[in-house]
């Protein structure tokens, strides 16, 4: 929740009108429960959504997650309708693997070439699983963390929602 990717993501999408929830996962700093291998943060994440919609009913939602919070992300669109999906050096081996089906929205994946905890080849081997699969965005010299490329992630996360059309109300 305090790091600066996570910071980056939320501080672009309050640019562009949205609405912005940070959150720590079971058992991350002061919050309750343990670490739960992902199982339990998917709770995490899908209480989230519904706090978020149950107070924004009539706004757009989309997910945006940074490395283990990214591949939740993936899996928490996969279950709840979302608007889109920004996922950044996405911990998909371990934890988004073995999908069974993929999220139904505009997704993006941010992945530098050099980092050093989320493979490049790794994120492409698991992106050719699927049909039709996210728009992937790789960022040359960037490592996990984006250090001095953070302005150059919250662009491309902001031309990449820019350009998704507003869904209207319902027919």
């Amino acid at each position: 929740m305090h790091n600066k990717v996570a910071h980056t993501l939320a501080r672009g999408f309050i640019r562009m009108g949205f609405a912005a929830l940070r959150f720590n996962f079971r058992g991350t700093e002061k919050s309750e429960g343990h670490f739960d291998e992902g199982v339990g943060e998917l709770d995490d994440a899908l209480a989230a959504i519904d706090w978020m919609r149950s107070r924004h009913p009539d706004s757009s939602m989309w997910l945006a997650g940074f490395s283990f919070g990214a591949a939740i992300a993936v899996r928490a669109a996969t279950r709840r309708d979302v608007d889109g999906l920004v996922s950044v050096a996405p911990a998909v081996s371990r934890f988004a693997s073995g999908l069974t089906r993929q999220p139904q929205c505009p997704w993006l994946i941010v992945q530098g070439d050099e980092d050093e905890l989320v493979g490049v080849d790794e994120t492409i081997d698991w992106l050719n699983t699927l049909q039709p699969g996210p728009e992937l965005l790789v960022l040359r010299g960037a490592e996990h963390f984006f250090h001095g490329r953070l302005n150059d992630l919250r662009d491309a996360v902001t031309e990449f929602v820019s350009g998704v059309p507003v869904p209207g109300p319902p027919a």
